[in-house]
């Protein structure tokens, strides 16, 4: 125990840290210093719960695709993929927006009062379905069983995995371009968010919903999905005879979207860097893969740190200060957050502080980290002056 200089012999028992009052007064002391906004990345109402308690702002980040893989709800969403239409999917689609909306009640009642960003959907398709080996050994076990029915049904769903897959799925059918080309599952979405947001509205409560839309490279992609998104929450309002002050944003993840930026702020509310994919894009480092050769490329002095844990200030941050400080010559209150793992890094944060970020997202347990980073940044650069 480090606090009276203890050593206790074998294993004690463990309890959930806690914020004691040495480390309350701490950060309430930076809050009254910083300047920097901290979020959430949070995808359910526990977390996002946990993190107001340890002082999040709002989420800047809720990733709706962590939803649609419940057990409840992975048929109905595996239903959606396989349908051969748009009525099909519809149909599909409908058995998902209660279970939507409950996600998004449990969160906006969480987060009362503060802006909630909900992603809308992104990743590819083919995530969300069985890999093709599994089914393969299935296929296998069925013909051995003779069992005709399921065989055509695996075979189906076979035809329909190797239909979606792509060689190169991080840059492939994901993101809004999902939502252009099948607009009735960010339809759907978008019904829930609204839905659970006049729900709790009419209960006397604040709402914020922030719907952000993914991927954005081409300006005519945000406002054709800024479009849909808009018809479909007014057409909810009109429905339940209300109105809720919602904002529509998109992540800037391309360096496009960067060059870009100051088309892309007529159609966006707010900005929000996703730095994963701005590193992945940027660099062409597949996150996935960089294990192989980043701790090679850090022992041989090419890389000081592995992008995805530290913000490259030298090359992504100038991408992030281009789209500043394009946006905001367009819209000059334009609000910008970071969503990625960054946001939670103390460099990345000072960083993101020094270059005009209004906030930071991160994990609920980085929170605290990110409050006194924020202080301390604020600090840093009033003595600069």
């Amino acid at each position: 125990d480090g606090t009276i200089g203890s050593v206790m012999i074998g294993k004690v028992d463990l309890i959930e840290a806690e914020i004691n009052y040495d480390l309350r007064k701490l950060l309430t002391w930076a809050d009254a210093i910083r300047t920097l906004g901290v979020r959430t990345n949070a995808d359910n109402p526990a977390d996002a719960a946990l993190a107001r308690e340890l002082g999040a702002e709002g989420i800047g980040l809720c990733r709706t695709e962590h939803m649609f893989f419940g057990e409840d709800r992975i048929p109905a969403v595996r239903e959606m993929i396989m349908a051969e239409d748009e009525k099909a999917r519809k149909k599909a689609l409908k058995k998902l927006l209660p279970m939507q909306k409950e996600d998004f009640l449990g969160i906006f009642r969480s987060m009362e009062g503060l802006p909630v960003t909900i992603r809308i959907l992104d990743p590819p398709l083919h995530e969300f379905l069985p890999d093709k080996e599994e089914l393969d050994e299935k296929l296998r076990e069925l013909e051995t069983s003779g069992d005709c029915g399921k065989i055509d049904e695996i075979k189906k769903v076979i035809k329909r995995v190797i239909s979606l897959k792509e060689l190169n799925p991080m840059l492939g059918h994901r993101g809004c371009r999902l939502g252009i080309t099948y607009p009735e599952i960010y339809n759907m979405q978008v019904r829930a968010i609204i839905e659970a947001a006049c729900e709790l509205t009419a209960g006397g409560m604040e709402i914020v919903p922030e719907i952000m839309i993914p991927l954005v490279g081409l300006v005519k992609e945000l406002s054709l999905s800024k479009e849909e998104v808009c018809k479909t929450a007014e057409k909810v309002m009109a429905e339940k005879g209300m109105k809720i002050d919602y904002k529509v944003g998109t992540m800037i993840e391309l360096p496009r979207a960067v060059i870009v930026a100051d088309q892309i702020a007529k159609e966006a509310d707010f900005f929000s860097f996703g730095t994963n994919d701005l590193t992945q894009t940027t660099f062409g480092f597949s996150r996935d893969d960089v294990s192989k050769f980043v701790p090679i490329y850090q022992k041989a002095g090419i890389l000081e740190h592995d992008t995805f844990a530290v913000l490259d200030q030298e090359g992504v941050g100038e991408l992030m200060k281009i789209g500043i400080q394009k946006g905001r010559s367009v819209k000059p209150e334009l609000k910008i957050g970071i969503c990625g793992e960054h946001g939670g890094e103390p460099r990345s944060i000072a960083f993101a502080h020094q270059i005009g970020i209004d906030y930071v997202s991160c994990s609920p347990y980085r929170v605290p980290i990110a409050r006194i980073v924020a202080a301390q940044s604020t600090m840093e650069m009033r003595n600069a002056k």
